[in-house]
C-alpha cells in the first residue's frame, strides 16, 4: 500500500468518526467510560478472529478496534488534552525507544546479545525500568485485566529470566499443548463449581497473593 493511499484511507474515517460525533444521537452521548466496554468486547472479537484463523473476520474485527481507537482519541481532543496524530507519535516513539537493537540510538551502539524473544523481553523491563522509570507495582497490577492474563504477568514477574518463548511458531507443539491445558483448565472450573467458588475470582486472589511478595 502507498503510503499516500494509507493516509487518505486514515483521514476519511477520521472525517466519517467525526461526523459521527457531531450528527448520530447515540455517538454524541458517549464519554470514555461508556465507550470503553465496547473497546474490550471488540479486542475479544478480534483474538477470536485471529485464534479461529478466519482472515475476514480479522479484517471486520481490526475496523472495529481501529473505530475505538480514532474515537477515543477524539474523545481526547475534545477535552484539549490529546489527539489521533498525539496518540501515534507517542507510541512511535515508545516503539522506537523500547527496540534499541533495532533502532539503535547511534549506529555504534546497537545492542548486543539480542537474538531471542526472552533476550528482548528482559531488554523491555530494563528499559521501562532504567529508562521510562516504571518501578512502582501499580505499573503493572492492573485490576481489569482478567485472572488468567494476570496470573501469567505475575508469574513473569516472580521468574522474569525463564519466561517462556513467544508462544508462537517456535511452539511446534502448540496445539497439542494448548488442547492439554485447556483440559487442565477445566477440570479447574469443574472443581471451582463443585465447591461453589467462582474460578475467576479465586485465581485473581491467588495472583495477588503472590504479587504482594514482590512488593517485600
Amino acid at each position: 500500500m502507498e503510503a499516500g493511499e494509507l493516509a487518505g484511507a486514515i483521514g476519511r474515517l477520521d472525517r466519517v468518526t467525526r461526523e459521527l460525533r457531531e450528527k448520530c444521537p447515540w455517538d454524541r452521548e458517549q464519554d470514555a467510560r461508556s465507550i470503553v466496554p465496547h473497546t474490550v468486547e471488540e479486542a475479544y472479537e478480534l483474538a477470536e478472529a485471529a485464534r479461529e484463523g478466519d482472515d475476514a473476520a480479522m479484517r471486520d474485527e481490526l475496523g472495529d478496534v481501529l473505530f475505538q481507537v480514532v474515537f477515543l482519541s477524539l474523545l481526547l481532543e475534545e477535552r484539549g488534552v490529546g489527539d489521533l496524530a498525539e496518540v501515534a507519535s507517542q507510541l512511535t516513539e515508545k516503539l522506537v525507544r523500547r527496540h534499541p537493537h533495532v533502532y539503535p540510538p547511534n549506529e555504534q551502539d546497537a545492542a548486543a546479545g539480542i537474538e531471542t524473544a526472552d533476550d528482548v523481553r528482559r531488554q523491555w523491563d530494563e528499559i521501562k525500568r532504567d529508562v521510562e522509570g516504571r518501578q512502582s507495582e501499580k505499573d503493572w497490577r492492573k485490576p481489569a485485566l482478567p485472572a488468567l492474563i494476570y496470573a501469567n504477568k505475575v508469574q513473569w514477574k516472580l521468574d522474569p529470566e525463564e519466561r517462556p518463548a513467544n508462544a508462537g511458531a517456535d511452539n511446534p507443539d502448540r496445539k497439542r499443548d494448548e488442547a492439554r491445558i485447556g483440559e487442565l483448565l477445566w477440570e479447574a472450573v469443574t472443581e471451582a463449581r463443585s465447591r461453589g467458588v467462582d474460578p475467576e475470582l479465586a485465581l485473581r486472589a491467588e495472583a495477588e497473593r503472590h504479587a504482594e511478595s514482590l512488593q517485600k
